[in-house]
């Protein structure tokens, strides 16, 4: 009996992803990243290849990369830039903090959060007075809560967050709740799907538990996009609502960020945080970012009042956070830079920044959040049809978790597979030279970033992916 396994279904698809990618407008972006080869994947060592020539792989023999989800690919710019920032240190010492070089696009380091920061404010939708680049996601989120959830055992309390929120989310709630001496039990609300099959959580499940427990809820944490579904929640309405019942709200937009538009400040969020690791390509582990509304960050004294600190909220306070007319005149009295960046700790590293900020260069080049999305919505929809078209016997093997509705959703398809099938169908993904990332116990996540990824991409991984899920059928 032959394979159900047919290619030449998908020739049309081929010549279809042909035209597509010939109407891209933003096609030309990909050659701004480093696309790893088939090989490159396979291989257990570094290999020779000069990884800042631009040609050093054959466009032919690329992977499909998928992945933009979990880790960006590496824009070519970065390793200029870097070099340009060691450059700086090799020949100018200290003096890097405060000279300008001529010939170098860098800011100081002592203005690189500044710039970052402008870079950032619109993929965010934000004043740049608004956005700090400075620490990582996680401790940004402990910063914020420790500046904005002050809890009263007696009145205001809980914090309400996802059920299946991102580990690191729940760790965070957990720990603030003990360190003001409350119970999780009691001071802890979780929202989840009312469906046992279908994990997605409508705005109207949101705001009934809102409603339930609005008189003593004294904060709200959620995802802009839920990692495992990735279903993009309606952050504007759920904040207007969090409002009307008196509710601080913090959005995590780790997987929102350069995915979908963002409108912050328009949308009057109280504050967000994110990473700049996924979408953004800023590197494994790079430097994150946090959104602070205005209202929530003004400084009313000058140093000189008598108790500055009864001009400005709650909030750890550092030194790179401290008025930069005065950080280096070494006083003792806190007194913070207005904005976001008062409540930044100590300097930023200058390597994350140095590397996110040439990421963020591409997105000026893309032209801003807006053609992205167009382009995302498109290749996303493209990939949805690519899947549609598999054999019956493939399509059993699976189904999509997240929202079919365009404007629920981001770059994201989230694939949960029958059971047993995840580690042969991970394992055969990498004959087919097809990177993606799974969630254990049953999905993988699929995510065509505008950027880099091409709808022949698209193709190209629902060919292997029927391949992989056959013989991952016969192999259990």
């Amino acid at each position: 009996m032959s394979s159900p396994f047919d290619p030449s279904r998908h020739s049309s698809l081929r010549a279809q992803a042909e035209v597509l990618d010939g109407e891209d407008s933003l096609r030309h972006l990909r050659d701004e990243f480093h696309i790893p080869s088939k090989a490159d994947i396979k291989r257990q060592t570094l290999g020779q290849e000069d990884r800042s020539n631009a040609s050093h792989t054959d466009e032919t023999a690329t992977c499909t990369y998928l992945c933009g989800n979990s880790l960006g690919l590496q824009p070519k710019r970065t390793a200029t830039r870097i070099q340009q920032y060691l450059g700086t240190w090799a020949t100018q010492g200290v003096q890097g903090h405060f000279k300008p070089l001529k010939d170098s696009p860098l800011p100081t380091w002592l203005d690189a959060d500044a710039r970052a920061a402008k870079l950032m404010a619109p993929i965010v939708g934000a004043d740049e007075s608004e956005v700090a680049v400075m620490q990582t996601l996680t401790a940004n989120l402990h910063l914020l809560m420790s500046a904005f959830y002050h809890p009263d055992p007696n009145g205001r309390h809980k914090v309400i967050l996802e059920r299946t929120a991102f580990p690191s989310d729940h760790f965070a709630v957990l720990s603030q709740i003990r360190h003001h001496g409350l119970s999780p039990e009691t001071s802890m609300v979780t929202i989840e799907s009312p469906f046992a099959e279908d994990p997605v959580i409508s705005t109207y499940d949101i705001q009934s538990l809102i409603s339930k427990h609005a008189a003593d809820t004294a904060l709200i944490l959620l995802p802009g996009i839920q990692y495992y579904t990735g279903q993009l929640f309606d952050i504007p309405t759920i904040t207007a609502y969090a409002h009307k019942h008196g509710i601080f709200i913090i959005w995590d937009l780790a997987h929102a960020v350069g995915n979908v538009p963002l409108s912050l400040h328009d949308w009057d969020v109280d504050a967000a945080v994110w990473c700049t690791y996924k979408y953004l390509n800023g590197g494994p582990g790079c430097i994150g970012g946090a959104f602070v509304n205005s209202r929530n960050s003004l400084v009313t004294t000058t140093l000189t009042d008598e108790q500055p600190e009864r001009g400005y909220g709650n909030r750890l306070s550092g030194w790179w956070g401290n008025d930069k007319g005065t950080r280096f005149a070494m006083e003792t009295r806190f007194h913070p830079v207005k904005g976001a960046a008062g409540f930044q700790l100590s300097n930023p590293s200058i390597l994350d920044i140095t590397s996110v900020s040439a990421s963020l260069e591409v997105f000026e080049l893309a032209g801003g959040m807006v053609p992205i999305r167009e382009k995302s919505k498109k290749i996303t929809a493209f990939l949805e049809h690519c899947l549609s078209t598999m054999s019956e016997e493939a399509k059993k093997l699976f189904r999509t978790i997240t929202p079919s509705d365009p404007e629920q959703r981001g770059a994201q398809l989230s694939l949960m597979l029958a059971d047993g099938l995840l580690h042969p169908t991970r394992k055969a993904f990498e004959d087919h030279g097809i990177v993606v990332d799974e969630r254990k116990p049953n999905v993988i996540r699929v995510a065509p970033a505008p950027l880099y990824n091409s709808f022949q991409d698209c193709v190209a991984f629902v060919e292997g992916f029927e391949q992989a899920l056959l013989a991952a059928r016969k192999s259990v």
